[in-house]
């Protein structure tokens, strides 16, 4: 199945060697080209994007509000967004994760990171980066607060999930493939799968990257001391 990729940033030369790069593969191909975000959401809809990568910062409506308004669409429900950022270490990327990016990488990664994180996001893992996890996550995130400052989040809403399910999520966002938590727990892959899924589904996350999210603004999980 070929990944359907959209290319959204403001500078049209960091786009053709993109594209150039993703036409390259077997697997995937370059459907649209935005220098917005309101062109992006648009062209995700018309060109049934598979996987987003988006600029955070373009003139007019930026990334992250795209990357909200693909999050909210329930007919763009199996777009990925991977958020493309000069800087890594920014809050940003945490606001980005927060509007429902699959995850994030920077414009001066390798092509095969790239083309990795185009694979990921596809199959609907979550893109964070070791500096992520220990560094923006752990900072900010962590610190047990909403959006706006109001307080924990999602802390209710942890109630509904099992026993199990609460221990895989701990997993989940330190980072873990499936295969490693089933190691870590002495389960299967596919029961692992089976409670990442049903977590998912019962606390409305689009994607591990957002249980990820939840993990860290409810408190079940707290930043390693250095």
């Amino acid at each position: 199945m070929t990944i359907r990729v959209l290319l959204a940033d403001d500078q049209a030369l960091l786009r053709s060697a993109f594209k150039v790069l993703v036409d390259s593969e077997p697997d995937m191909e370059v459907v649209g080209e935005a220098s917005d975000g309101a062109q992006a959401v648009r062209l995700a809809r018309s060109e049934r994007a598979d996987v987003v990568l988006m600029d955070i910062r373009m003139p007019g409506t930026d990334g992250l509000a795209a990357t909200r308004q693909i999050s909210a669409d329930p007919a763009l429900a199996h777009v990925r967004v991977v958020m493309l950022t000069t800087f890594e270490v920014d809050e940003y990327v945490v606001q980005s994760l927060r509007a429902g990016a699959s995850g994030f990488l920077g414009k001066g990664a390798e092509p095969d990171e790239l083309l990795g994180a185009i694979r990921i996001a596809a199959a609907g893992e979550a893109l964070l980066s070791p500096v992520a996890t220990k560094g923006l996550i752990a900072k900010f995130l962590a610190q047990g607060e909403g959006p706006d400052g109001e307080g924990p989040v999602h802390g209710e809403r942890l109630n509904a999930l099992t026993t199990r399910e609460r221990e895989v999520l701990v997993q989940v966002a330190g980072g873990h493939s499936n295969d490693e938590i089933a190691e870590r727990l002495e389960v299967s892959p596919l029961t692992v799968k089976t409670h990442v899924n049903r977590a998912m589904a019962k606390l409305g996350a689009r994607d591990r990257a957002q249980l990820v999210v939840i993990a860290y603004e409810s408190g079940l999980v707290r930043p390693r001391a250095e």
